[in-house]
């Protein structure tokens, strides 16, 4: 079924979804074209206009996509503060673009509402070059309203908490990504009652399929859905490369 929003979602595996909005825009979350699924690469992407990570993870920073693409071509770039002050020394011309804030902030970047709001995950990585973790923020999700008035979750990785109802209360969205596939992040189970607990009608999953680890399936939410009585929800199932519109 279409999603009829006058939007387009590219999943390109994992959590690495291209959007391009209403507006025309091109926003990106969680880039890691370099995933095994994917089929383009971080060198073929030739337009971001809002770039939005969820965490410091390499497989959502995208072991250098992320600051490729952003340095490559310098998006608008809302991310936690954390992230923000670690960029200002790495990312080179397109710093400038960054803007660091907090969960519960509300920025608008090229036309386009993004609301940070919180995940429970972790954001470390290894870094090398200090033999320890690198620290880059909390884990967020964002909320982002685009030109047409539609609002949607992304929820990062996260297991399901309780004020995802409080998302549903503040911001209403009208679709939710999320993680369905264990392990590092909630499975079906907990994403059906994540989608409970947001309210929303459409669901687009991700973070599934990439490795044997994350095992969790649309199939699986669906009758997670249907175990909880939960009706009217259309759980959007696409390939890699594939697009919801």
């Amino acid at each position: 079924m279409p999603l009829g929003r006058d939007s387009r979602f590219t999943w390109y595996g994992h959590s690495c979804i291209e959007l391009v909005t209403p507006g025309g825009k091109t926003v990106l979350f969680d880039p890691w074209f370099s995933n095994p699924n994917s089929p383009k690469s971080a060198s073929s992407v030739d337009r971001c206009d809002v770039l939005l990570v969820s965490h410091g993870h390499f497989d959502h920073m995208g072991q250098g996509d992320a600051v490729g693409i952003g340095s490559r071509l310098q998006p608008t770039w809302p991310c936690i503060h954390e992230l923000s002050l670690w960029l200002a020394r790495n990312l080179g011309g397109g710093r400038d673009q960054v803007i660091g804030m907090n969960a519960g902030g509300t920025v608008e970047a090229a036309g386009i509402k993004v609301t940070m709001v919180p995940a429970i995950h972790s954001a470390g990585d290894w870094n090398g070059d200090g033999n320890t973790t690198l620290y880059l923020g909390d884990p967020v999700g964002f909320v982002v309203e685009l030109e047409n008035g539609f609002r949607f979750y992304f929820a990062g990785d996260t297991q399901v908490f309780g004020d995802m109802r409080y998302i549903r209360e503040l911001y209403a969205p009208e679709m939710a990504l999320l993680p369905i596939g264990g392990h590092y992040t909630m499975g079906p189970r907990e994403a059906a009652l994540a989608v409970e607990l947001l309210g929303v009608s459409d669901v687009l999953p991700i973070h599934y399929g990439t490795f044997p680890i994350l095992a969790g399936t649309p199939a699986q939410l669906r009758e997670e859905l249907s175990s909880r009585g939960v009706q009217g929800v259309t759980v959007h199932e696409l390939k890699p490369g594939e697009t919801l519109s």
